[in-house]
């Protein structure tokens, strides 16, 4: 298969973005670009030139680091599409790049540019009834906006039950959250440092 290739004149833009872009995402995932290298059979070297943004993968190497990143294919040319004085400024609603699924209970679409920052936002829908079964502790801090719906959230085994236009922050405490009701919920929901 051929290479995914940049024109020369959007090749340094679009490679340092996605190199930029993977990066972030590996180690969100806590992976080492040995650990990355050995999942997608690729060197370290490959690997690491790529996320200088000096070499562009091939669409099988961008398939193989979608499956050992678990992100959808189509994550890594959301910026492709935008202008080029738009790129790492702006995410237009059409552009955003989503992670997870419908069969997962929750679909999440990046509101932010890249995951090169301190933060990352993300447009986030619950499922109806849909539920986080285990608890989740993370090193981060994170703040939320329920847009539209309800919510349970437990946030150190207490109990919140939010409701449209409510807020909420933590750092670094274990939780888990459900839709109680038969209709999606929408949330507006940043993380600091980036996690994915």
């Amino acid at each position: 298969m051929p290479s995914a290739q940049y024109a020369d004149n959007d090749f340094d833009s679009g490679a340092i973005t996605l190199g930029r872009d993977l990066r972030g995402l590996r180690k969100s995932r806590g992976l080492t670009l040995s650990e990355l290298a050995l999942k997608i059979g690729r060197s370290v070297g490959f690997l690491s030139q790529v996320e200088r943004g000096m070499s562009s993968p091939s669409i099988d190497d961008l398939r193989a680091l979608s499956g050992a990143l678990n992100v959808p294919l189509s994550w890594f040319f959301a910026n492709d599409t935008a202008a080029e004085n738009e790129r790492g400024l702006i995410v237009r609603s059409a552009n955003r790049r989503v992670l997870g699924t419908r069969e997962d209970g929750i679909t999440e679409e990046l509101l932010s540019p890249d995951l090169t920052g301190t933060f990352e936002m993300f447009r986030t829908e619950f499922a109806p009834l849909a539920a986080l079964k285990e608890t989740v502790r993370r090193r981060t801090e994170e703040s939320g906006f329920i847009v539209s719906g309800c919510l349970d959230l437990w946030i150190d085994e207490t109990l919140f039950q939010l409701q449209a236009g409510d807020s909420f922050r933590f750092y670094d405490k274990p939780y888990r959250w459900k839709n109680p009701s038969n209709s999606p919920t929408v949330a507006i929901w940043v993380v600091s440092p980036p996690v994915y």
